[in-house]
């Protein structure tokens, strides 16, 4: 059956990474995490000054972590902006949409998702 609610502006540019590690997660609320930026600045000018993280016992372990928290404040907004979800068969981490000339992923943040899942996999 086809979708009855067509988007007349037809297929969007839009694409997002999420880097998925395979555990079990008896109890998904554990596992839940987000980041909170403090900013400065505005409108393009704008720079993220600090990073705390909201959610379940996941994101008390990455509160802990000042490393990882100085290395996501070094990032752009959208890079900075990064939320953890479990899902049915691991943990989501993934960061806002961009669109295709905006779309890569950096060694830092590939270091920054790497540390996330070394704190998913400790819990």
């Amino acid at each position: 059956m086809q979708d009855p609610l067509v988007s007349h502006w037809g297929a969007q540019d839009r694409f997002q990474a999420h880097f998925i590690v395979k555990i079990e997660t008896p109890n998904p609320s554990k596992y839940v995490a987000r980041t909170i930026l403090k900013t400065s600045g505005h409108f393009n000018g704008k720079k993220v000054e600090s990073v705390s993280w909201n959610g379940g016992l996941l994101a008390e372990e990455l509160n802990k972590d000042s490393a990882l928290n100085e290395l996501i404040a070094q990032q752009s907004i959208k890079d900075a902006s990064i939320y953890v979800d479990p899902s049915n068969n691991g943990v989501r981490i993934y960061s806002k949409w961009k669109n295709s000339h905006e779309f890569k992923i950096t060694k830092d943040m590939y270091a920054i998702y790497n540390k996330i899942a070394e704190h998913v996999k400790k819990i």
